[in-house]
């Protein structure tokens, strides 16, 4: 192509072939060896070389002057406007092929850049996964290059692993560490028009590990970030790593009466987890400590309360005073008596707690087998606690909506 040039850039009046030659040699000699070819999403199409090209011999052989014609100039001089004519020739062609190759280099990067945003947006439609070279950090995040675009990683959206992997360490001295190496990312904005390009490692560790989670796992983890509605447990994989990262709600923290997460989660202790809930549309875990404990509201009153040395009186019914019913179980009761299926109601013993689970009254269904339609129900307000009997023909099921409804009636 740029054999072409040359020829363009001589005076075709010009009656030294070996000034031809010489500049013919000059530009096949400038030009660059072989180049590997460019993905076909960043090449520059051949017309549009070819035109840029020739607009550019164009301006520079309208703007080279004609030499006037010879009028038989004495031998010397004409030897010496030959020589001038030829360098200046050579000098407009050096010259006509350093712009080209600038126009050209510009037009390239102009068609590069426009192919790689396209590219940008194609990976955030399809969710594709990208290895990115990580070139730069810095107060929010990491500069991460993508192609011949340089894109952001913010901070909350790195993974947990590399924080849980040295706790003490600030997320700029880790980041400080991760420039020059690869992340998997996937692009979630791609903003030509602003020149925005934003990347997650975590949505790309949530496709490449949620797979791996079931609900009713259970897994070691790292407590994050604590909040007034819970506290983010970073779970720990097989491989060592910490992964993926989940939510334990404030009410699944403790069976215990939890006012403030602060009082029994930090960030940084060491925790076991269990897997109540998956949402894989919004990329969510929920996760429960306390539902690796025994289950109060199952539990029978020898486990709630000290059984040494402790006279307790049998069971009574209604109608007897030797039990003083904890203050406004009786309503309760008689309520009980008015629901479909439960055909006796008796207060049993009376104890104090080692902890408090509810300041409120309420009943929960105990874990000790139903005899002859008998259940047993715990009634806990603060420290106290008591049983209540019913006989029915209600399931446990029954039992619950039965419970639910009295609640809902009673003040």
């Amino acid at each position: 192509m740029f054999s072409t040039v040359g020829a363009i850039g001589v005076s075709p009046s010009s009656p030294n072939p070996t000034l031809c030659a010489a500049a013919t040699a000059t530009a096949t000699a400038t030009i660059p060896p072989h180049q590997p070819p460019l993905p076909p999403h960043r090449r520059l199409p051949r017309s549009s070389s070819l035109t840029l090209v020739a607009a550019m011999a164009g301006e520079a052989a309208s703007s080279s002057p004609s030499p006037a014609p010879p009028s038989s100039p004495p031998p010397a001089a004409a030897s010496i406007r030959r020589r001038k004519t030829r360098r200046a020739s050579i000098g407009q062609l050096l010259i006509l092929r350093v712009l080209v190759s600038n126009v050209k280099s510009l037009q390239v990067a102009k068609v590069e850049r426009a192919a790689d945003w396209r590219a940008a947006r194609t990976y955030k439609e399809s969710g594709v996964i990208f290895e990115g070279k990580v070139e730069g950090s810095n107060n929010g995040g990491l500069l991460l290059r993508f192609y011949s675009l340089l894109g952001f990683l913010p901070y909350p959206l790195l993974s947990p692993s590399h924080s849980c992997r040295d706790p003490l360490r600030t997320i700029q001295e880790t980041a400080k560490d991760l420039v020059g190496s690869s992340i998997a990312v996937k692009v979630i904005e791609a903003n030509e028009e602003e020149k925005k390009l934003i990347f997650s490692e975590k949505d790309a560790s949530w496709s490449k590990y949620s797979s791996q989670v079931k609900i009713g796992d259970v897994f070691d983890a790292v407590v994050g970030s604590v909040e007034d509605y819970g506290a983010f447990a970073h779970l720990r994989f097989p491989d060592g790593r910490y992964h993926l990262t989940g939510l334990v709600h404030v009410s699944e923290v403790s069976w215990d009466l939890v006012q403030d997460v602060r009082d029994f989660l930090n960030e940084g202790d060491q925790v076991k987890v269990k897997v109540i809930n998956i949402d894989r549309e919004k990329s969510r875990i929920t996760l429960s400590i306390k539902q690796l404990e025994d289950d109060p509201l199952l539990e029978t009153l020898e486990k709630v309360i000290p059984q040494e040395d402790q006279q307790m009186p049998t069971a009574q019914s209604l109608s007897s005073s030797t039990i003083e019913p904890l203050p406004g179980l009786e309503s309760i009761c008689n309520e009980l008596l008015q629901e479909e299926g439960i055909t006796d109601v008796q207060l049993g013993r009376q104890g104090l707690e080692k902890r408090v689970v509810s300041q409120d009254l309420e009943l929960w269904l105990s874990n000790v087998p139903a005899k002859d339609k008998q259940f047993t129900l715990l009634a806990r307000a603060g420290r106290q606690v008591q049983e209540v009997y019913l006989t029915t023909t209600l399931n446990q099921d029954g039992i619950k909506k039965a419970v639910q409804r009295v609640l809902g009636r009673v003040p």
